[in-house]
């Protein structure tokens, strides 16, 4: 059984006086059902819908009101209404009254834990449909993440060497090595099963076609029409190939598609998360405000979809550094996963760091606020000094520290920028991306014991 660091969040949702109904966003094949399916093991009751089901979504057809619903609902199911009870609403895009029928669940039964979840339920924020907002809240599921993937893997020993901070030494060069398994292999759930159940890569790539050829066939769900479907085909698999890489909507690929046609397809893959546009920031200082007239990078749902599209995984068997694969494109994408993985809040995103001048071009790979600080972040290997871009933020920048992962292990250096500002360069292997805050906070708390010692 996969462990999944949600779990966690969906206990502290329980566990709140005040909790609403919760919407689990997620892509197709990330695992919604199943996790609330373990979740539910915490519970008395525990009853799903399904509402593909004609005789599921009748519940919402026949009964208008919430308490008929409910006590219908529970009749059907042999349950009494006396029990701690979970009740998971799957699919609920396929039947849009039930999703107004959420606030009536908090309204006048907060005592039912209510989930409701759909593989494209993104597809319906811009619909006439009027959703019960203030009285729902939204969590998001991503693909497996590094941690998740190790746990799975050896679960007896993997979780008290993470809380260690920093991670002891004699664990660095295992976790390389399981961590460039995960860039094989990827986080998708079914992947991810069944590589820890074969240990082989030639029996996992028939999954990695299934889930894109799913996500080509889902579009008929959503598309206004043929045309449409046809242009959410096109870019679905040109995503993939122009994964990692800024990107602009006119010509987007080498297409002859036009700036409408591509913004408008790529929001949709947006909101279906099956993508997401990372858009820069152009500042080194608090309002911490994406320039969204500037052109994203791309990133796609997995770095393991990614690699088996551009037919890259057998570059990446016995290589000893990821960065150089795929013109280092390949880690910072993971990286990028890997820094959303443990992000539940459906408004977390990532940005990165520009400065477009005639006279002085720079870009910095990752930027994050952190207590009231942008934080930069490089994806990259090489000697401290020879990080340029990174060199160039930090000398606007209000602060002294900045962040780079790298196939090494982790140290502080003492950085000058070109004009002699001095900054602190904290080093970290690529494993730790998920992480990141944590070694922040430990980062802060260093360099404030230097600062008193002093």
């Amino acid at each position: 059984m996969l462990f999944r660091s949600i779990q966690n969040e969906l206990l502290r949702w329980c566990e709140k006086t005040n909790r609403k109904p919760l919407v689990l966003r997620g892509a197709r094949q990330v695992g919604k059902t199943t996790v609330i399916n373990q979740l539910a093991s915490h519970f008395k009751n525990y009853i799903y819908l399904n509402l593909e089901k004609e005789s599921d979504s009748g519940f919402f057809e026949n009964h208008s009101n919430v308490n008929e619903l409910v006590s219908a609902i529970y009749f059907a199911h042999g349950k009494s209404q006396d029990n701690k009870t979970l009740l998971f609403i799957d699919e609920i895009q396929e039947y849009p009254k039930a999703i107004n029928m959420l606030r009536y669940f908090y309204e006048e039964r907060p005592e039912i834990y209510v989930i409701a979840a759909g593989s494209m339920l993104e597809t319906l924020f811009e619909s006439d449909l009027s959703f019960p907002v203030g009285r729902v809240e939204y969590m998001v599921l991503r693909p497996i993440s590094f941690y998740e993937f190790v746990k799975a893997k050896a679960p007896a020993n993997r979780e008290d060497i993470f809380k260690t901070i920093p991670i002891p030494k004699y664990a660095i060069e295992t976790l390389f090595k399981e961590f460039h398994e995960y860039a094989l292999v990827g986080g998708m759930p079914e992947i991810v099963s069944q590589y820890i159940k074969e240990q082989d890569l030639v029996k996992i790539q028939p999954i990695y076609d299934s889930l894109i050829n799913g996500y080509l066939d889902d579009v008929e769900k959503y598309a206004k029409d043929k045309k449409s479907a046809t242009l959410y085909r096109l870019l679905i698999r040109q995503a993939f190939l122009e994964a990692g890489n800024r990107i602009t909507f006119q010509n987007f690929g080498n297409t002859k598609l036009d700036y409408r046609q591509v913004s408008e397809t790529l929001r949709g893959l947006e909101k279906a998360l099956l993508i997401n546009l990372i858009y820069p920031v152009t500042n080194t200082e608090i309002p911490f405000q994406p320039n969204h007239k500037r052109s994203p990078k791309l990133q796609v749902i997995d770095t393991g979809l990614m690699a088996h599209q551009l037919g890259i995984q057998q570059n990446i068997l016995g290589i000893n550094d990821l960065n150089s694969i795929y013109k280092g494109i390949f880690i910072e994408h993971l990286v990028g996963q890997e820094l959303l993985s443990g992000q539940f809040n459906a408004l977390s995103a990532l940005n990165f760091w520009v400065r477009e001048k005639k006279t002085s071009m720079a870009e910095v790979d990752y930027v994050l606020n952190f207590k009231g600080k942008i934080i930069p972040i490089e994806v990259k290997s090489g000697a401290a000094g020879k990080l340029r871009s990174l060199h160039q933020f930090m000398e606007e920048a209000p602060h002294e520290m900045a962040i780079r992962f790298y196939a090494g292990e982790i140290r502080i250096d003492n950085v000058k920028t070109s004009s002699d500002k001095e900054y602190k360069l904290l080093s970290l292997p690529y494993f730790l991306a998920f992480q990141v805050r944590e070694y922040l906070e430990w980062f802060e708390t260093t360099l404030n014991q230097e600062t008193q010692n002093i």
